[in-house]
């Protein structure tokens, strides 16, 4: 993490010569930025062999695209695939997508670590793209923020901020029709590049390599207006309704006049207004925003001393990988949401349930409002026992 010398602050080890401070104040949202030897010492723990054999899995989320911009002739195809696929493609001109590999494979959370400066419920997973030589997916446009580091091998990206949006027509990928770059560059293992929404780009494998795709969330408005009609659906009778007490003899048939108007402005603003639930809505949609599989509750539940019993004689604890979390401070505590469900505890407890994968819960007295929500995050199963001997979930 950035720390203080001499008054001034340090680099992150994931932004080069440039602070946290320097890479949100002129790069974030703002423009692409460029970092040679991004994140000194990181070796990917995973090969392309690897990537093909979780492909392969029915629970991850993968594809495979084949073609190139000169040719145009794109093709995707979704997993799971089967093995013997792999053997049969080309020597040139595809990639392997796979996502949430970190959740797959939990030791690469120590890459996301490295981005800490950011607040941890912005980030949505980690992507591992596998590419032989001309492998891409195509120039294309993203609504999110994401960091491109190339873990393998060297990939040439092409930027453009200028361009036509068009899409390429009856093709199954968003690819731009037509792509004029505006600057490129070669990366090799090491470097980094970031790049803030709504920037087209392209890269294209100049060998085989793997690049690591750190996307960033970024629900639109019609996604918070979506799940928050839904949240009111499910309130009795769907909440307040619109009422015209002041209502006057109409004079003109079929219109919707302007006081009508702002009744209805004023209905759905007052939705938002009550601060409690709209802490208790946002946190709720956030950690279960963009979610790819539930977690599967504990069973049988446990009780307190239970899990204290397991602790105590050789158990730990391990955060489920696929369980979003997030707090936001209230007035009299903190509310913990894990997977769209609020806990309330205290902020040292969501603290360290957020921080870390495997949190020490149990190194101090809990007070009963803390045990009650780590009790209930692992019998949601968001929290899972395991065996620290042999490593077997317990």
């Amino acid at each position: 993490m950035a720390t203080k010398e001499n008054g001034s602050l340090t680099p992150f080890p994931s932004l080069g010569d440039l602070s946290p401070q320097q890479f949100l104040r002129d790069y974030w949202q703002k423009k692409p930025c460029l970092i040679r030897d991004a994140l000194p010492g990181f070796e990917p723990p995973l090969d392309g062999d690897d990537l093909a054999g979780l492909a392969c899995e029915e629970m991850a989320e993968s594809r495979l695209v084949t073609g190139n911009h000169l040719d145009q002739n794109w093709q995707l195809h979704h997993g799971p695939f089967d093995e013997e696929m792999f053997g049969e493609l080309p020597e040139t001109n595809w990639t392997l997508l796979v996502q949430d590999v970190e959740k797959h494979y939990p030791p690469l959370q120590d890459l996301l670590k490295r981005f800490e400066f950011l607040p941890s419920w912005r980030f949505d997973d980690l992507m591992l793209s596998y590419a032989v030589t001309g492998g891409s997916v195509g120039p294309h446009v993203d609504q999110y923020d994401v960091f491109l580091y190339q873990a393998q091998g060297s990939r040439l990206w092409q930027i453009a901020e200028q361009f036509d949006p068009a899409l390429l027509e009856d093709c199954a990928l968003n690819v731009l029709k037509e792509f004029e770059p505006g600057k490129e560059w070669i990366l090799k293992p090491g470097d980094m590049l970031y790049l803030p929404p709504n920037i087209a780009h392209h890269g294209i494998a100049l060998e085989e390599g793997m690049t690591c795709s750190i996307g960033m969330r970024a629900p639109s408005a019609a996604d918070l207006f979506l799940s928050l009609g839904e949240t009111l659906v499910s309130q009795v009778e769907g909440g307040v309704r619109y009422s015209d007490p002041d209502l006057q003899a109409s004079e003109r048939p079929g219109e919707i006049d302007s006081l009508a108007i702002e009744r209805i402005q004023n209905l759905l603003s007052d939705s938002l207004q009550d601060p409690a639930a709209f802490r208790e809505f946002l946190g709720a949609f956030i950690t279960r925003f963009r979610l790819a599989h539930e977690p599967v509750s504990h069973d049988p539940g446990l009780d307190a001393a239970e899990l204290f019993e397991k602790l105590q004689t050789g158990s730990r604890l391990s955060r489920n990988p696929w369980t979003r979390l997030a707090w936001i401070e209230t007035s009299d505590g903190t509310l913990l949401f894990a997977a769209g469900s609020a806990l309330s505890c205290s902020i040292s407890i969501a603290q360290e349930i957020c921080a870390n994968t495997e949190p020490e819960l149990f190194s101090s007295a809990l007070d009963k409002r803390d045990l009650s929500a780590v009790v209930a995050l692992v019998n949601g199963g968001h929290l899972v026992l395991y065996s620290e001997k042999d490593s077997q979930l317990v």
